[in-house]
């Protein structure tokens, strides 16, 4: 019996919570109409279509590439994704893994069907987003919110004619005077830094119950964001300073400024919360900051990271970093920089950093553990490597069999004989080379054997790295080993104990393998080889 598995999904264009259930419900009945055997439903509420991360699809995948299914059942396309690369390659996996895709609305899936479908879908989600950016333009213009709330104001609803009216906000008094209190802060003279802490200190929430940072207050001068940089509260709505963009390596939203003759800006005078000269004294004191600080060559938005273990150390005691707090040494940027954190203990940087660095060189790179693992590591992936090429050249034979296969039958067609009697084996023998060409792609080139000796040349690699640190004639060679090093750790925690910091170091071991020999992909080869039992992607050191 045909095992299947079902998906629904609902968005911006079926905002209902009845839809998952009217979804499955007919695909429900389409399956016992086909006599399939239904294993298990998945669902995603609320969710867009233009991202596959999300939970109920993941879970979907797992179980159609596990092969616990013959067929994934939806009412469209377009519940399963709305993005033309993600459709195409979920049309892919699924193929290649024997999966059949069916929707009630086309049927089964084909080329045609992804091609199509999927350019329709990626135009509506174009569509969808110019028509909710030119609502939001007319909101704005009308002197309501474009979205979202800020610190100091609070939603406002009252009934029309045409039902409730939204997106009207009022001020919040109790907010308006820590507001007003910040700016005159600032324009005296106090630090963000300051201010923060003072805050926390008295309780005093911050935006959305948080505590108060100084990068909450500060924030950032050309994106509008931060409590000294919204005109809101000078009575000026401004939108559209930035757009956000989707990353297509990791699905998540990234933001990108606009140029300025796009910006929207409405007076809101209504709105104002500080006073004009309160507010100018503050953009004052912002350009003397400005100034001064590019006169000292530390624009903190433009330089490198200064020392080698720059924002990476943190507090654990409450997660926050540990920053720089004298010439030479390292505090809980919690306790000095909001008041929040009882870690009081300072550290020298040149002693972790040392530290560390020892970590690294001797109980990871001489230890015997490394040894082992580097031995069992290359046998793994050298075994899983010998198999992909076994398997490559077998279907390089089927290939050049089928090739034959299909010359004999075309050139039968040429000598006279009808079409149909060959039709089914040419259909057959086309269909699996077109298996045989994804499987082909999706492998990939299969990389060389790694030779047996490979610790010692980490080793060597990684003692080239230390000596490269130590350079002090070759500037550009020491910031790229300062860097390759950098890359090793995923994090390091100092935990207070008896008046003491002990370090606890994490560290990447695909990275940590990259540093040494950056020609191989470290991270896949780490998966493959956790697929055979090995496990570990990161070592605490």
């Amino acid at each position: 019996m045909t095992k299947v598995a079902l998906y629904a999904r609902y968005s911006s264009d079926q905002q209902r919570e009845a839809s998952i259930a009217d979804q499955l419900r007919t695909c429900r009945i389409f399956a016992e109409q086909q006599g399939w055997h239904i294993v298990r439903e998945h669902s995603d509420a609320a969710v867009s279509g233009a991202t596959l991360l999300r939970p109920g699809f993941q879970a979907l995948m797992a179980e159609a590439l596990a092969g616990r299914v013959q067929v994934v059942l939806a009412e469209s396309l377009d519940r399963f994704s709305r993005d033309q690369e993600d459709t195409a390659g979920l049309f892919k996996r699924l193929s290649f893994a024997g999966v059949r895709i069916i929707t009630l609305a086309e049927g089964e899936i084909g080329h045609l069907h992804v091609g199509l479908k999927g350019t329709m879908n990626a135009l509506f989600l174009k569509d969808l987003a110019d028509k909710t950016r030119r609502g939001l333009r007319g909101r704005v213009e009308a002197g309501k919110s474009g979205g979202g709330i800020c610190y100091g104001y609070r939603v406002a609803r009252s009934l029309g004619p045409d039902g409730v009216v939204t997106g009207e906000r009022t001020i919040e008094a109790a907010e308006a005077q820590v507001v007003v209190r910040i700016f005159e802060e600032f324009a005296a003279g106090v630090s963000p830094q300051a201010t923060a802490k003072r805050l926390n200190k008295e309780g005093i929430p911050g935006p959305g119950g948080r505590t108060w940072g100084p990068s909450t207050i500060h924030g950032h001068a050309l994106r509008g964001t931060g409590v000294l940089n919204n005109e809101l509260y000078v009575g000026r709505i401004v939108w559209n300073r930035q757009r956000y963009l989707k990353d297509p390596e990791t699905g998540r939203r990234v933001s990108r400024p606009n140029p300025t003759d796009q910006w929207v800006t409405t007076e809101v005078p209504a709105l104002r919360i500080v006073p004009d000269d309160l507010w100018q004294g503050a953009k004052t004191r912002q350009r003397e900051v400005r100034r001064t600080v590019k006169a000292g060559g530390n624009t903190r938005s433009a330089r490198r990271p200064m020392h080698l273990l720059s924002g990476l150390v943190r507090c654990a005691e409450c997660g926050h970093s540990f920053v720089v707090c004298s010439a030479h040494r390292m505090g809980c940027s919690g306790r000095r920089e909001r008041g929040t954190c009882g870690n009081y203990l300072t550290i020298r940087r040149d002693e972790i950093e040392a530290r560390v660095l020892k970590a690294l060189e001797e109980r990871f790179f001489r230890n015997e553990s490394f040894a082992l693992f580097c031995q069992e590591f290359t046998a793994a992936v050298n075994e899983a490597r010998m198999e992909a090429r076994a398997t490559a050249k077998v279907a390089t034979r089927r290939r050049e069999r089928l090739d034959a296969e299909m010359a004999k039958l075309v050139q039968a067609i040429k000598d006279g004989v009808p079409g149909g009697l060959v039709k089914d084996d040419m259909i057959r023998i086309e269909q699996e080379r077109l298996t045989l060409d994804a499987q082909s792609l999706a492998a990939g080139a299969v990389p060389p054997l790694l030779h047996p000796n490979m610790a010692d040349e980490w080793r060597r690699q990684v003692i080239e790295l230390k000596e490269a640190l130590e350079d002090d004639e070759d500037a550009s060679c020491r910031q790229a080993a300062r860097e390759a090093v950098r890359s090793m750790v995923d994090e390091i925690r100092l935990t207070p104990k008896d008046g003491t910091l002990l370090i606890d170091v994490k560290g990447n071991l695909a990275r940590m393998l990259a540093a040494a020999n950056p020609e191989e992909d470290w991270q896949r080869q780490i998966k493959l080889v956790a697929g055979t039992g090995f496990e570990p992607a990161t070592f605490g050191l």
